[in-house]
């Protein structure tokens, strides 16, 4: 399973978080689903791209996130977050435990949005 991992600001649009996607290396054709903060629970950015992609989404605990080792470092979500990358730690923990990242952390260029995509070991 492979999952795309997505961070955002509360001020973010839709438009950033498709930059942020887009601006991936790989391709998001085999992405089975979405994952990010549990606190990102009905906002409308996350629900317009799952149903843009029509994937479901993953809803990732602090906790979860904490226990990620991401290969990016932001010292911000790291003090907010207890993880280097929401995105890449979203991906990693939704695609489950031995997950690798398939294109780490990726950033809209209003920096709103990242974007990471993991698979899972019997992927």
């Amino acid at each position: 399973m492979s999952i795309l991992g997505i961070g955002y600001r509360e001020q973010a649009s839709e438009a950033s978080l498709f930059e942020a996607i887009e601006a991936l290396p790989v391709s998001i054709l085999d992405i089975t689903a979405i994952a990010t903060l549990e606190g990102k629970r009905g906002t409308p950015q996350i629900a317009h791209l799952a149903q843009n992609l029509q994937m479901p989404v993953f809803y990732i605990t602090r906790t979860e996130l904490a226990a990620q080792t991401t290969k990016t470092q932001s010292e911000q979500i790291q003090a907010l977050f207890g993880t280097g990358s929401l995105c890449e730690a979203a991906a990693l923990a939704a695609a489950g435990p031995g997950a690798t990242l398939l294109a780490s952390r990726s950033i809209s260029k209003d920096r709103m949005a990242t974007a990471a995509i993991a698979k899972g070991p019997n992927s």
